[in-house]
C-alpha cells in the first residue's frame, strides 16, 4: 500500500524514470488517493502535468492542470492515436529535470483514451499545450524523457544543469 502522504516528486537520473510503467489493474481508492497526491503535487511545483514515474510508482497514470477552461484532470491507463501530421517545436521542461529546457517536435494535434478516477472510458482530442502536456506525460509512461529529445544545441546549453543533476544523485 502505497502513503500519497510520503510521495514526492523524483529527480534525473533516478532509475524509476527509466522504466516503462505498468498499467493499473483496477481503480481502487488507493490509486484515487494517489491521483489527489499527485494533483497536489503538480500544483505546488506550478506543473502543467506530473505522471506516476515522477513520484516513484511504476503506473500508467498521470495528472494535468487546468488550462485554457480544462480542469484538472486524471489519466489511467493513456493510449495516444490520431496523431497530426502537422509537426510543431516548442521548449518544454520537466519537474524530474529542473533547470533543463528542450525544443521538442510533437505531433500538434492527438486523441487520449484513458480511464478516469471512476474507471470509466473517456476521450478526448487537442491541438493545444494540454495536447503536448498528454505527450510529454506518456513519454515518462514509456520511460522517454526530455533529454532524449535534445539536438546538439540542447545538449550544449544544458550540459552543466544535466551535470548537476548527476552528481547531486551521487
Amino acid at each position: 500500500m502505497v502513503d500519497p502522504a510520503s510521495l514526492r516528486i523524483v529527480l534525473f537520473p533516478a532509475e524509476i524514470l527509466r522504466r516503462k510503467a505498468d498499467p493499473v489493474a483496477v481503480v481502487t481508492d488507493e490509486v484515487r488517493a494517489v491521483a489527489r497526491r499527485m494533483l497536489e503535487l503538480m500544483r505546488d511545483a506550478e506543473g502543467i502535468g506530473l505522471a506516476a514515474p515522477q513520484v516513484g510508482l511504476p503506473w500508467r497514470l498521470f495528472v494535468t492542470g487546468p488550462h485554457e477552461g480544462e480542469p484538472e484532470r486524471v489519466f489511467i491507463n493513456p493510449e495516444l492515436t490520431e496523431p497530426s501530421e502537422e509537426l510543431e517545436v516548442h521548449e518544454e521542461g520537466c519537474l524530474s529535470i529542473p533547470n533543463v529546457r528542450v525544443e521538442v517536435r510533437r505531433p500538434r494535434e492527438i486523441t487520449i483514451s484513458a480511464l478516469d478516477l471512476d474507471g470509466r472510458p473517456f476521450t478526448l482530442r487537442r491541438s493545444d499545450l494540454l495536447a503536448r502536456a498528454w505527450q510529454h506525460e506518456v513519454d515518462h509512461l514509456n520511460g522517454v524523457l526530455i533529454i532524449d529529445r535534445m539536438g546538439p544545441m540542447d545538449r550544449l546549453a544544458n550540459r552543466r544543469a544535466i551535470r548537476d543533476l548527476k552528481s547531486a544523485a551521487g
